[in-house]
């Protein structure tokens, strides 16, 4: 009797297990939809602040945005590839970068991902009914890259679907609060509809959290920060410098990034 007892607890527990289980992977990711309404009111903001400023000083400001995404870049590849043992600074990296952008520019020239983004922005663009907005694409490109290229967006969905907690998306979302604004001022509504591609990868993320935990080893994280911040520095130079280089393109490094990871070699 006590024997039936304990199995009928055992059965019970693990359906409570895999009702829990099931419940994180459909359950909808609260760190995404506050990142996605910071993008969309940063946005608001940055628009109505664009009404009262000039072409000239939009200029300054999309290209003061610019110097800021190329430092933001420069510090998050700097912090994977130097640091400190025994006292001394080391450094690394060098092999890792030139194969994974090698690597990523060769297929996504083959496949064309820039002009599959830029035939997306070509669509809302007509679909937002904004057709006199000349930067209507680059807005919308810019952004989009700048937000969600990084650690940050894969690290903090999977810790939303994983166990619920959102802190490091709600530190994102103050981030491209700012972000968002500064470039929806400067560069118009394509900025604000960065929230899209977020929403479908911060959400992707954390529906296939249980799937993609085993892959994200400290190892893989840390090359991804490497190659996606490098992209996010490409995004500052074409701000600044005009469209100098095609950054979606470059998508696939990300992924080389990852498979690096699980290569018998040491990168970094």
């Amino acid at each position: 009797m006590q024997e039936g007892k304990n199995l009928s607890k055992q059965r019970t527990d693990e359906g409570s297990r895999i009702y829990r289980s099931e419940a994180i992977w459909f359950e909808p990711s609260t760190g995404t939809v506050i990142n996605v309404g910071a993008i969309i009111v940063g946005g608001i903001l940055g628009l109505l602040l664009g009404r009262f400023i000039g072409e000239r000083h939009k200029d300054s400001l999309c290209k003061a945005c610019g110097l800021a995404v190329i430092f933001i870049g420069c510090a998050g590849a700097f912090k994977g590839m130097f640091s400190v043992t025994d006292g001394k600074l080391t450094y690394g990296g060098d092999f890792l970068i030139i194969i994974c952008l090698a690597l990523g520019a060769l297929i996504g020239e083959i496949i064309n991902i820039e002009g599959a983004f830029e035939r997306f922005g070509e669509w809302l663009k007509k679909k937002s009914r904004s057709s006199g907005d000349y930067n209507f694409i680059e807005g919308f490109v810019s952004a989009s890259f700048t937000v969600c290229i990084g650690a940050m967006a894969i690290v903090g969905s999977i810790n939303d679907g994983l166990f619920g907690d959102y802190t490091v998306l709600v530190t994102k979302s103050i981030l491209d609060f700012i972000i968002i604004m500064i470039m929806a001022s400067s560069l118009g509504k394509g900025a604000i509809f960065s929230a899209i591609p977020v929403a479908i990868l911060q959400g992707g993320v954390t529906a296939l959290s249980l799937l993609i935990k085993p892959i994200m080893t400290d190892t893989a994280l840390n090359y991804l920060s490497v190659v996606g911040n490098i992209l996010i520095f490409c995004v500052g130079i074409n701000l600044v410098f005009g469209k100098k280089i095609k950054v979606a393109n470059l998508l696939p490094a990300i992924v080389f990034a990852v498979i690096c990871a699980f290569i018998p070699i040491k990168f970094i």
